[in-house]
């Protein structure tokens, strides 16, 4: 029972208590800044979605979920003006906390960095996982270009993994989307692209094996990794690089969630990549709204096995949040 909502979110609800931990929130500063960087139509999308902390309530408990790990989502933080994207990841990652304090067992904060200034994004990330106690960080496939995986980032992922800290991933538009969208939304095609382009340049450029302890969490069911995964290991080994990058055991140090349409298809393909232990719920709400979250819901309750139905919808996540536990946070 939740004493602010008056619900149980696991009693009668297509996901019995889930941990989601791919869902977003958007403050009236964020979407204040959006749209005076005249950002009304996020990445292709109709509009941005409405969110406030109790219908985001209400539409866990309607789900069954029972803590969700609030992110921002595409275009993040940074509209341009890196004064602005410094102050911007700041004030949304005092409200995420606020949030957090106000909901401690049913929100927690991946909080946002001001990337690509790196010296800006270097204190906020302490600071986030310092003063603020944010349970992650949030990190886009790439910024101004520059995706993850490029030396730039050393000295975040150098922290980061000093930090043991969780990352989710999360796609936006990549730089060419006028030429390569053909008018559609860039979430139907170019986001499973670009996750894909950062995760294998994440591994093929050493990051995932230098920095073991950041644990990298890829999102929508790994997007196009288990139909590539193979393509990409055996290219890797062409390289003749001394000694040669192992794809698919760098895969298997990942988790993925499975925001979006994980069926009939994806999942199945992610299950021949990872096992059932690196899977991990996600919701993308209020980008994808409640209506098509619980519609989501039912079918992948029912495919879930039952010997791993818990891992995936609760255990796997408490694992990576001990918070949620009770526990301290972690190291």
């Amino acid at each position: 029972m939740d004493a602010r909502t008056g619900n149980d979110p696991a009693s009668g609800t297509p996901l019995g208590g889930a941990v989601d931990v791919h869902a977003h929130f958007i403050t009236e500063r964020l979407r204040t800044a959006m749209r005076d960087a005249g950002i009304t139509e996020p990445d292709g999308m109709p509009a941005i979605p409405d969110w406030d902390p109790q219908s985001a309530l209400r539409h866990m408990d309607d789900a069954g979920i029972q803590a969700a790990m609030l992110s921002v989502s595409s275009p993040g933080v940074d509209f341009g003006t890196a004064g602005a994207a410094r102050q911007l990841a700041h004030d949304v990652n005092d409200e995420g906390a606020q949030l957090v304090r106000d909901h401690p067992r049913r929100f927690g904060l991946m909080a946002s960095l001001p990337l690509p200034d790196i010296p800006a994004s270097l204190a906020e990330a302490e600071r986030a996982l310092g003063d603020l106690g944010a349970d992650g960080i949030a990190l886009q496939t790439h910024y101004q270009g520059l995706y993850l995986g490029d030396p730039v980032y050393e000295p975040l992922m150098a922290l980061l993994n000093e930090r043991h800290a969780v990352v989710c991933l999360h796609p936006t538009s990549p730089h060419c989307w006028k030429e390569t969208s053909l008018g559609y939304p860039r979430p139907m095609i170019e986001f499973p692209f670009d996750t894909t382009r950062a995760v294998t340049h994440l591994i093929l450029s050493g990051t995932v094996r230098r920095y073991p302890h950041i644990s990298f969490v890829v999102p929508h069911a790994g997007a196009a990794l288990p139909v590539l995964a193979d393509r990409i290991a055996v290219f890797a080994l062409m390289q003749g690089d001394s000694p040669p990058v192992d794809v698919l055991a760098d895969l298997a140090t990942l988790h993925f969630d499975l925001a979006g349409f994980a069926l009939p298809r994806a999942l199945p393909a992610l299950l021949n990549l990872t096992d059932a232990k690196r899977l991990l719920y996600g919701s993308d709400f209020p980008f994808t709204p409640d209506w098509a979250v619980q519609g989501l819901a039912h079918p992948l309750v029912e495919a879930l096995e039952p010997a791993i139905r818990q891992d995936v919808l609760q255990r796997n996540a408490r694992r990576l949040f001990p918070r949620l536990h009770g526990h301290t946070p972690r190291p």
